[in-house]
Formats: C-alpha cells, sequence, structure tokens
C-alpha cells in the first residue's frame, strides 16, 4: 500500500527580484510545489533589473551579496556592477528551474482574503485562489518623482536614474543631477568628463566611505571555480565584518567614532576649502546609508563639474532656477531622487479579514510582526518587510533566512496543525513597542532626514544586531503569539 501525499498548500510569490527568488528555491528544496511567482515585469531581478543607469554598482560585496546556496566564483570586482548582479540572479532562478513556475508580465493588482485563502487579481482581470500570499515586493522599486515646479515644462529630457533611457545620446550634452544619494553619487563618477557640463544640485551633503573596487583576476576566479567550498571564506568574513560594523549602527562606542574618523579623513581629500565646506554633513556618519565611493570627490573637484547648493526654485525650458537666482542652462536632467521606501507591496489593494485593509493597517506607517507578518492578514508572509535590517545586511540573507521561517509554518500547515496562521494583535503590539524603545540607540535617530524614518521620525529598521534577527527567524515561534485557524469539520 503507497503512503498518503502530503496534502500541497497552493502558493503565490509576489515578486521576481531577490526575496522572491529565495523563496521560489527555498520552498522546492522544501518539497512544495504548487507555487507560481507573479512578476509585474518581464525578466528577474527587480531593483536590479530596473536599474541600469552608468556608474551603477552594489555598495555590498559581491561575495556577501549572494546566495549562500549559490556561491558564484565568476564576479568580476569587489562591488559588482548592477548588470552583473542581475544576470546572476536571473542565472540563479533558471538553473532552479523557477522559470516553469513564474508568470512574466502578470502584476497582482488586488488580493482578498476569503474563507481560508487568497483571492487574487491580476492587471489583466485573470482571478486565482491559493493558500498562501507571500508578498516578495521589495521596497525600491516605485522611484521617486521630486515635485519640483515646471518639471513638467522642462524642453530637454528628464529621466529618472530607475527608468535609464538608453536611446538619449549624452553626447555633447549638458548635464544636470538632482540627488546626492548613492545613485547620484555614482552617476557623477560616471558622467564626469564624459560631458562637457555636469552639474549636481544637492539638497543634503553625505558622508562618503573610500574603498578601492578591485577586479578579481583569472587565476582568483578559477580557484573558485576549482575549489567551489573557499567560496565561504570570503562570504564568513564579510559577515563577520558587517556584524562588527553593524555594532556602530545600533549602539554608540569606538565604531561609531572610528568610522566618523575615516569619513572625516576622506573628506579633508578636498583641497578647495570653500568646496569641501559644501560637501561637509552636519549630521554623524552612518545617520543616513554611507555613500561607498573612490572617485566621488575626484570627480566633483573637476573643473566641469559643478556643485549647486541653492535650493531648486523652478525648472525652466531650459535651465533650472536655484534660489539664488542663477539659471543652470542644461539639456538633459537625471533625477537621482530615490524611491518610495514605503510602499513594499502597495499599490496593490490588499485586504484582510473583517475588510480591513493594508492602506488602514499601515495609515500611521508600515508595521510588521518580526517583518513579515500582520494581525488580521491571515497567510500572508513578507519577505524584506517593514523593520528588516536592510541597513546592516544584505538582502539576500534577510531573504533566505526569512523564506526558511515561511517553509518552516508551511510544513506546520501540510501536518494538519491549522489552517490560517496570523499574529495576535497584543504580539504585534509588543513587538513594535520594543523595537520603538531600542529606537533612540541607533544612529539613525540622531538627527538627520532620511528614507529609514517613518511619519513618527523613527526608523522603521531593524534596531538590533544582524545576528539577532536570524535568530529570532530561525527559533521556533512562540505558538502564544499567534491565531491559528481550524477547518470546522462538517461530520457529526
Amino acid at each position: 500500500m503507497s503512503a498518503a501525499v502530503p496534502h500541497q498548500p497552493r502558493i503565490a510569490i509576489v515578486g521576481a527580484g531577490i526575496s522572491g527568488i529565495a523563496t521560489g528555491v527555498a520552498l522546492q528544496r522544501a518539497g512544495f510545489t504548487e507555487f507560481t511567482i507573479y512578476e509585474k515585469a518581464g525578466d528577474y531581478g527587480g531593483t536590479w533589473r530596473d536599474n541600469t543607469y552608468p556608474g551603477l554598482f552594489c555598495d555590498v560585496p559581491s561575495r556577501y551579496y549572494q546566495f549562500t546556496f549559490a556561491l558564484n566564483p565568476e564576479w568580476s570586482q569587489l562591488y559588482s556592477p548592477g548588470s552583473e548582479i542581475k544576470d546572476y540572479l536571473a542565472g540563479v532562478a533558471r538553473r532552479h528551474g523557477l522559470h516553469h513556475r513564474t508568470r512574466f508580465h502578470a502584476e497582482i493588482v488586488a488580493a482578498e482574503f476569503e474563507d481560508d485563502g487568497w483571492r487574487i487579481t491580476t492587471g489583466d482581470g485573470a482571478v486565482d485562489h491559493v493558500d498562501f500570499l507571500l508578498c516578495a515586493t521589495g521596497f525600491l522599486h516605485h522611484p521617486n518623482r521630486p515635485d519640483i515646479p515646471g518639471l513638467d515644462e522642462f524642453g530637454g529630457t528628464v529621466m529618472h536614474s530607475a527608468r535609464w533611457d538608453h536611446s538619449v545620446d549624452l553626447t555633447g550634452q549638458r548635464v544636470g543631477v538632482i540627488g546626492t544619494g548613492s545613485t547620484g553619487t555614482q552617476l557623477v563618477c560616471a558622467l564626469a568628463g564624459a560631458v562637457p557640463e555636469l552639474v549636481l544640485f544637492q539638497r543634503t551633503p553625505q558622508w562618503i566611505l573610500p574603498t578601492v573596487n578591485r577586479a578579481y583576476s583569472r587565476v582568483a576566479k578559477s580557484v573558485y571555480r576549482w575549489l567551489p567550498a573557499l567560496g565561504r571564506l570570503p562570504y564568513a568574513l564579510n559577515r563577520a565584518f558587517f556584524a562588527a560594523f553593524s555594532q556602530g549602527l545600533v549602539h554608540p562606542g569606538r565604531i561609531r567614532r572610528f568610522i566618523q574618523w575615516v569619513v572625516e579623513r576622506n573628506l579633508a581629500s578636498v583641497e578647495d576649502p570653500e568646496l569641501r565646506r559644501k560637501l561637509t554633513p552636519d549630521y554623524q556618519a552612518m545617520c543616513k546609508r554611507l555613500v561607498v565611493s573612490d572617485r566621488f570627490y575626484t570627480a566633483i573637484q573637476r573643473p566641469d563639474v559643478d556643485l549647486v547648493t541653492s535650493g531648486i526654485e523652478r525648472v525652466e525650458k531650459d535651465a533650472v532656477r536655484t534660489a539664488d537666482g542663477v539659471r543652470h542652462e542644461l539639456d538633459i536632467l537625471i533625477l537621482a531622487t530615490g524611491f518610495d521606501a514605503h510602499a513594499y507591496m502597495r499599490p496593490m489593494a490588499v485586504t484582510g479579514t473583517g475588510g480591513h485593509t493594508l492602506d488602514e493597517a499601515w495609515a500611521d506607517g508600515p508595521r510588521a510582526f518580526e517583518g513579515s507578518m500582520m494581525p488580521a492578514f491571515p497567510n500572508l508572509f513578507m519577505l524584506v518587510g517593514p523593520h528588516s535590517p536592510v541597513a546592516n545586511h544584505p538582502l539576500t540573507a534577510v531573504a533566505e533566512a526569512q523564506s526558511a521561517r515561511i517553509v518552516e509554518w508551511l510544513r506546520r500547515w501540510r501536518a494538519g496543525e491549522f489552517t490560517t496562521i496570523e499574529p495576535t494583535r497584543a504580539a504585534a503590539d509588543r513587538y513594535n513597542a520594543r523595537m520603538r524603545a531600542a529606537a533612540p540607540d541607533t544612529i539613525w535617530s540622531t538627527g538627520c532626514r532620511s528614507w529609514y524614518l517613518g511619519k513618527d521620525g523613527l526608523p522603521e529598521l531593524w534596531p538590533w544586531s544582524p545576528r539577532r534577527f536570524e535568530q529570532m527567524v530561525r527559533s521556533t515561534p512562540e505558538l502564544v503569539d499567534y491565531r491559528l485557524g481550524q477547518r470546522v469539520s462538517s461530520e457529526k
């Protein structure tokens, strides 16, 4: 007599970026086969697919910014260019057969909880019913377009860095860049000297952490290729470094003072005292995300690059006029103005039990129990959701840890322990209260404006070490913190 086949949950994964790929692989390895990855675009990669601007690279070392189950011996540089990361992610997905379970150009626009599962609707009107909804939408995918008077009246080309138009020829053009975060500085490094005139409009100066983006030799790649296990060594070393670095983010002390000393020494390399003054932030290093660059200060000192610190008053047909009355004539305007990092799976309309909507639940800002679940939204999990450790841990590691936790819950569902699961309101409130209490110790609460902060002015980030996060999501859950629904039997 053959053994009974375990009942398979029907699962929808929303998004085919880092988290969607990590979760899909984790599900397959655990024997869960009834899942579909819904992707609104036409390929894998998430933000690394969408962002293709000149000079793009990741500020986390390549040999750490990868999955532990897919170590890559072929990384070209210490910090990989964006296109290489995108190709890596797509390659991982296809080698693990996820393309057989992915629906591209299928954006989920609505999800509503009914009975014991979710009714999901795609943009073309197709409807599906699943037991679990896994939102792997990331948080850097909705470009933030600044509200600048006259922006739509500009006669030249305007493009956001995340929607780069490769048909536009920059040769001989006067280019303006709005924004001085990682994207803005990378663009300046790439465009300085390649265009006759480059203007950087700076609202807030950034601390720059120096680095050397060395290339890996063919010999090094061959060694990693022949000895795959060797790839675990740089991964472990980087993990240890980030663990130490993260202490400076969440606790005052020597690490913070050392990083401050490093970035101040780096800034001292700017020779012109007036330019150096303009580039000097008035907040502590790491309060905003550190910009990693070995070229920015060299690029910004070029005679064909102009740093403008006066606020933008309006955009005109052929220029940007600043508050000091100066007209900066331009042909191309690039918006390096970031993303709506608090949207997560929105604008997808999500409705939980009792008609509760996601917008209502997040009226005061995004919240999630342990970074992935919410009361009144049963069988819904977020990957890299609110208060995940995105500032001190690579997203690949966060996604792997969270997907392992999801797999554990799915195993329990398959074993018949419950039909629906959600955190209790009391557990969610206690959890968020603990994080709010820990927030003042973090560097992000020391007095700067950044996308890390929520409506209440507190950082929407994990306020402890990455190790503590992984211990939490890989530990055995306390069932008292959850509401477990059971199927009602029709037998009497």
